[in-house]
């Protein structure tokens, strides 16, 4: 019998960028064995014998993988192309860049990962799309104090993640008022590390964490009474399902790609880049702790009716999903 087909998983960021294209890849990696063979590789450009051997190729990232998806589709052109889209590709780039444009059209299946992306896309390009949720484990709830109100915001310092909320935010909470900001996530250039010691210089209640490895994050964002993710843009965020996983409810920029892990009707967003609303339910949420029906019950139980998307079952059928129906070549 022949093997399985094998399919190269490119990813711009390899297992030292610590982010969530590796950890995406690596996670749909795990899902497809003993369903396809899957190596992980940063690009493929078809001359090295390992690309040779390839049968199909998922690429993370319209833009940052272009190369390899266009040398795919001219030296493999009719096999399996599937390309997923990150934020920064649904809403910028496929609007701006040539590279990512000729990937959207060179793809046989388009990949996007939380309910809104499809309305990104051409309207001529949604039939090959497909929505893959992504999953993380399920962590207890833990009991909290209600002596204070701690949130947590969990995304590395750069402009796309809008640390400067999350800074304006603090500046505009007292001391005295009883909530507590932790910030975790390394500075992408000097200027936000700046900002971010200077807040904490100036706000007492305002810590900044850096960068902590995955299983300390995820104790965080499990302590914290509310993850705060005032994103400016997102392709489905890794944090907002860990969340929501362990019990912790969110407060979010309302943006589509956390609309579409969040759903629509969901009453814990604030205006994209509006510290003072951001505030407004942070002064919300600790005036209602403990109130069984107050904002922080209400948000815990919507996310708590959205986790069973988020479970690794449902995450794994629908990249399944995705990549059936593909030219694969057929066992003997």
């Amino acid at each position: 019998m022949n093997p399985l087909p094998l399919v190269c998983l490119v990813t711009p960021a390899l297992a030292d960028a610590n982010n969530g294209n590796w950890q995406t890849a690596r996670r749909w990696a795990r899902m497809l064995s003993g369903h396809y063979r899957v190596r992980i590789a940063q690009t493929w450009t078809g001359k090295t014998a390992e690309d040779q051997a390839d049968d199909g190729l998922l690429a993370l990232h319209a833009r940052r993988s272009a190369d390899a998806v266009a040398a795919w589709a001219t030296l493999r052109p009719g096999k399996p192309l599937v390309v997923a889209l990150t934020g920064t590709d649904l809403y910028r780039d496929i609007q701006t860049d040539a590279n990512a444009q000729r990937s959207l059209q060179l793809a046989e299946r388009l990949i996007v990962l939380q309910d809104q992306g499809p309305l990104a896309l051409p309207a001529a390009l949604r039939k090959r799309c497909r929505v893959v949720l992504q999953s993380s484990t399920q962590r207890k709830t833990l009991e909290k104090t209600q002596a204070h109100l701690r949130a947590v915001m969990v995304g590395h310092l750069r402009e796309e993640k809008s640390p400067q909320t999350l800074f304006d935010a603090a500046r505009a909470l007292r001391a005295d008022e009883g909530i507590l900001l932790d910030h975790i996530g390394r500075s992408m250039d000097a200027h936000w590390g700046e900002a971010a010691q200077a807040t904490m210089a100036a706000c007492p209640h305002y810590r900044w964490l850096g960068g902590l490895p995955h299983a300390a994050t995820r104790q965080r964002i499990q302590r914290a009474h509310v993850l705060v993710h005032p994103s400016r843009m997102e392709g489905g965020a890794h944090v907002i399902m860990e969340a929501a996983l362990s019990g912790t409810p969110v407060l979010a920029s309302r943006v589509p790609g956390n609309v579409g892990m969040l759903g629509v009707d969901y009453a814990g967003y604030f205006a994209p880049g509006d510290a003072a609303d951001l505030v407004r339910l942070l002064r919300a949420a600790r005036k209602d702790m403990g109130k069984p029906r107050g904002l922080l019950a209400r948000l815990q139980s919507q996310c708590a009716a959205r986790a069973a998307l988020f479970e690794p079952a449902a995450e794994q059928a629908a990249l399944l999903h995705a990549l059936s129906g593909l030219r694969w070549p057929a066992a003997h």
